[in-house]
């Protein structure tokens, strides 16, 4: 599939619907964002204090055939003593959801891990209860490799955390 490029997050973004993202309940059901209000001058100093962050990339997902910005992707905790890096993603377009953006946009950015990091290890995260965020990480190869107990908190109550990893 052909259906996306990536992009690196840029101020380009503040002009879609990005930060609406970051303040819709369902959207961020799963992860650490939605708890309280999410500002353009944030998403501004974050895409700012990006140009400086070694330890991770964060791109926008788009739509090959609309240019539409549908999602951002990211490697996190890069570190290139030890060869690894954590993948994430969010995709705010929820019309596109369940039709396999997450997973071709995860293609791209492994593809790109390996080249430029030449990376040995790739690690997910995700609430037990994410059942999407599961799927995709099977579809890609990874493999779950564990779960904590109560490892985070989102409106009051404690989740269960799994964790997936991938040998490139």
């Amino acid at each position: 599939m052909d259906r996306v490029f990536l992009k690196k997050l840029s101020f380009d973004e503040l002009d879609t619907n990005y930060v609406n993202w970051l303040n819709d309940k369902e959207v961020c059901k799963y992860n650490s964002h939605g708890d309280s209000l999410y500002t353009k001058e944030m998403a501004k100093e974050f895409i700012a204090e990006l140009q400086n962050d070694s330890s991770q990339e964060v791109f926008a997902v788009y739509l090959k055939e609309t240019n539409e910005h549908i999602g951002n992707i990211a490697l996190q905790r890069i570190d290139l003593k030890n060869k690894k890096a954590e993948l994430a993603y969010i995709f705010g377009e929820k019309q596109y959801w369940g039709k396999g953006y997450a997973t071709e946009a995860s293609r791209l950015l492994i593809d790109y891990a390996t080249k430029k990091y030449d990376l040995h290890r790739l690690t997910i995260g995700t609430r037990v209860d994410n059942i999407g965020m599961q799927r995709v990480s099977e579809k890609l190869g990874f493999v779950k490799e564990g779960q904590l107990k109560d490892y985070v908190i989102k409106n009051g109550q404690y989740y269960d955390w799994l964790f997936y990893g991938k040998i490139l």
